[in-house]
């Protein structure tokens, strides 16, 4: 049997003071600074996600942009092919075109020696022909007989008598 004495009532009072002092001084401080940090973390994690929302925006966006950079790089290679190959078709025409003119040269070049070197020849033709001349007849003739003479020889020549060459 509990004995009900003044001795603990007074320790019953002294147990409610305390407890009265601790939720008036401990308790409500401590209560309050669990929801303070309650509401902070709160706060905390509804801020992170919307960090977190924010953060795959831009990562979409990121995403978006890097894509059309790539297009962009890939439309500035073909073009640049494109500016390469049109290069080469015309340094190639052009290239073409110099060769032309210089086997046009070369072409005249030659034609022109070779009328020289025809020239040359049918002087030295008319010389040998002259010695010849002179030298079957024996006999001195005047400087008009014996230009005559050399001109009948040179018309008579053929083409064959000269090796093919026009004269």
């Amino acid at each position: 049997m509990i004995d009900l004495n003044a001795t603990l009532i007074a320790q019953i009072i002294n147990f409610l003071i305390l407890v009265v002092i601790l939720t008036k001084v401990a308790y409500k401080p401590l209560i309050k600074v669990l929801d303070d940090r309650k509401n902070k973390i709160a706060a905390s994690m509804e801020q992170a996600e919307r960090e977190k929302i924010a953060a795959e925006q831009l990562k979409r966006e990121y995403q978006e942009q890097l894509m059309a950079a790539r297009t962009q790089a890939q439309t500035i290679v073909e073009k640049a092919v494109r500016t390469a190959e049109q290069s080469k078709e015309e340094i190639l025409a052009e290239a073409r075109a110099e060769h032309a003119r210089m086997l046009k040269t070369a072409q005249e070049e030659i034609s022109r020696e070779r009328e020289r070197a025809f020239a040359q020849l049918r002087g030295e033709v008319v010389t040998l022909s002259m010695a010849a001349a002179t030298k079957i007849i024996e006999k001195n003739l005047d400087e008009a007989a014996e230009a005559k003479l050399v001109a009948n020889f040179i018309e008579k020549l053929d083409n064959e008598k000269i090796g093919g060459l026009p004269c």
